[in-house]
Parts: structure tokens; C-alpha cells; sequence
């Protein structure tokens, strides 16, 4: 980066005092927070984010020196749920990202699509890939597209899906022009994401576990000694209980809202 780019030592220093300000607001807003979904802990906790994230750019930028500040994304949190307790309604929202990775293919599926229709009008669309994405989506389900994609020749990116509570069912045609507009973050009872940037972690973890086999030894004797320990642990408490309850399979996982870490 040029001189000319760099903040001055004064934007550093007022960015640092903004961080100052941000910590005061924050801790009297935790002071006189009404529950544990307080909106005005939330507002303090994002001013606070900004400004310390701003303040480690210009600090980098300027002297090429960070903060210990780690600052949670925003595409990763959403704010406390303020929506109704017992909703009555629900929107699904469902984002899903594809590239398409082979045109030909998908111009041959459009062109099926074409020759099974008898009433259709337009025998060109399958010839350019916009026609060809038209008809696929005309003739399949979006799931059905989802679970298909590689046979259609197209390759999957992330997606996303959000369920979002209300009180009452939107009117006929209310939201059709503007279908995504209005969504409050607040009222998302739940989210699900996927995306190739969880998959990159979780292959780092592997990668970390490895390093960690061997530096550490025998990683399979100490699994046995383990399964081993628990083994024997599980035998006491069906002895003292005598005998373990539930034939039935175990409880399943309920997704959990995701909140701003704090």
C-alpha cells in the first residue's frame, strides 16, 4: 500500500477512541439489561464490533499491527428472536447457488423437455442457456433440481435456508413483487447453511488430527484404553441402576437458532 493510501495517525487515534466510547456504551448496556434478549445489549454489542474492526484495519494499515480482537462475521449470527412466541405462520426462504458446469448437458435435458411438450409454443428455448435454465425449472421441482443437479449439468454452491415465524399468514399476493425485502432478521426461528467453506474446516481439522496422531504416539492404543475406560464405566452404572432404560432409539438433534456469540 502507497503513503498516500495510508490512514493518518489521527484517523488511527480517533478510531481507537471510538473503540473507547463503543466498550463504555457496551458494559452500561449489559448494566441495565432487562433480559437475557436485551435489544439494547445487541446494538451495543454490534457498535462495539464495528468499531473495534475498524480500528484493527486502520492500525494494520497504518503501523502493520493487529488487535488480539477476534470480530464474529455477520453472515455467521443472527440477532436474539423477537418474533411472536406462538406464531401462527411461517416463511421458508431458500437461497441455493449453482454454476453451470457443462451447458451442453443442460441443453440436451431442455431439449427432452421440449419434445415431450406438445402444447408448447417456443421450440427454441432449449437453444441458449438462459431457455434451457427455464425449462428445467419450469419442469422440475427446485428440490428435485437439487438432489439431480450433476445430471443437469450443473454444479452446486452454497445454500441457505431460513424459517421465519409471524403472527399471521401473509394476504394473497402481498409480498409477490418484493418477495425478499422484508424479512426480519429478528423473527428467523431457525437457519441452515451449506457451503465448500465448511468443508475446507472440517478437512483442516482432519489434517490437525493427524499431525496430532503422530506426534502424540500411538493414537489407536490410547482409543482402546479409552473405549476400555468407558466400557467399564458403562458396566457400573448397570449395576447400580440395574440396567439401562429405553429400548427405543436416542433423541434426535433439533437444530438450534444461531445468535451473535458474545
Amino acid at each position: 500500500m502507497s503513503d498516500a493510501a495510508q490512514p493518518t495517525a489521527a484517523e488511527v487515534r480517533a478510531a481507537a477512541e471510538a473503540v473507547k466510547t463503543a466498550l463504555d456504551r457496551h458494559l452500561a448496556a449489559v448494566e441495565r439489561r432487562s433480559g437475557e434478549d436485551d435489544p439494547a445489549v445487541y446494538d451495543a454489542f454490534n457498535q462495539l464490533a464495528a468499531a473495534a474492526e475498524a480500528y484493527d484495519e486502520l492500525l494494520y494499515d497504518r503501523y502493520d499491527e493487529v488487535t488480539p480482537f477476534e470480530i464474529p462475521g455477520a453472515d455467521d449470527t443472527l440477532p436474539p428472536y423477537t418474533g411472536p412466541e406462538e406464531p401462527s405462520a411461517l416463511s421458508v426462504l431458500i437461497r441455493r447457488d449453482y454454476a453451470v458446469a457443462e451447458p451442453q448437458r443442460l441443453m440436451a435435458h431442455a431439449r427432452r423437455i421440449e419434445a415431450a411438450d406438445e402444447e408448447s409454443t417456443d421450440m427454441d428455448a432449449s437453444g441458449t442457456v438462459h431457455g434451457a435454465l427455464s425449462l428445467l425449472f419450469g419442469e422440475f421441482e427446485p428440490d428435485e433440481i437439487a438432489s439431480r443437479h450433476k445430471e443437469f449439468g450443473l454444479e452446486e454452491g452454497d445454500s441457505t435456508l431460513w424459517v421465519t415465524a409471524a403472527d399471521e399468514a401473509a394476504d394473497p399476493g402481498e409480498w409477490l413483487e418484493a418477495p425478499f425485502e422484508q424479512v426480519d432478521p429478528q423473527s428467523v426461528v431457525c437457519r441452515f447453511d451449506v457451503s465448500a467453506v465448511f468443508d475446507d474446516e472440517f478437512d483442516d481439522d482432519l489434517d490437525d488430527d493427524d499431525e496430532d496422531e503422530e506426534d502424540g504416539g500411538d493414537a489407536d492404543g490410547d482409543a482402546a484404553e479409552l473405549d476400555e475406560d468407558l466400557a467399564a464405566e458403562l458396566d457400573e452404572d448397570d449395576t447400580e441402576d440395574g440396567g439401562t432404560e429405553g429400548d427405543g432409539p436416542g433423541d434426535t438433534a433439533v437444530p438450534a437458532r444461531l445468535e451473535a456469540d458474545r
